[in-house]
């Protein structure tokens, strides 16, 4: 993380990555996006330790990105939603897919194709339906396995996280502001 001097730095960017800029934040996020919500979940699909998932989790959620909701009682268990704030990244994440499918692609093929609810269409340069010309969201979007994740043998288990979603729940809720 940066340091939290900002005496030299007027810097919207710097203090963005404070709370985004750590490599696990984003791809906790990205797997959030994805439809895995609960912390086994989560531990599952990035690999990583427990105690690392815990401080990203927690720093996400005091900085309003995510929010903890009860999914059981006795004893209380909670699931990471994205907040309205946290949705606002969904083009940042989406960019940075579409960026890395660019210039670090995978041998077989992009590992996720990110469709258009409403018609199929994939998104443009400017997250736009290539189809239909329709703004594309997390709300209006789906995220499926693509020929680099079947691949690599990963599509039954992705299948199962596959969502409604700019990279990915059949149910969507839209963000409380």
């Amino acid at each position: 993380m940066l340091k939290r001097d900002y005496e030299t730095q007027t810097c919207s960017i710097a203090r963005s990555l404070e709370v985004v800029g750590e490599r696990w934040s984003l791809l906790i996020l990205r797997s959030v996006f994805l439809g895995a919500h609960r912390f086994d979940d989560l531990l599952d699909a990035l690999g990583i330790t427990r105690s690392v998932l815990a401080a990203r989790l927690q720093r996400l959620v005091d900085q309003g990105v995510l929010k903890r909701v009860p999914y059981q009682q006795r004893p209380t268990r909670y699931e990471y939603r994205a907040t309205a704030k946290g949705h606002e990244l969904w083009p940042v994440i989406l960019h940075l897919l579409r960026w890395g499918d660019t210039h670090y692609p995978e041998p077989a093929g992009v590992p996720r194709l990110v469709e258009h609810t409403g018609c199929g269409g994939q998104p443009d340069d400017h997250l736009l339906c290539d189809r239909c010309g329709e703004a594309l969201t997390y709300f209006n979007t789906t995220a499926r396995p693509g020929p680099g994740l079947i691949a690599a043998g990963m599509a039954a288990e992705s299948r199962t996280k596959t969502r409604r979603s700019g990279l990915g729940s059949a149910a969507r809720e839209e963000p409380s502001r």
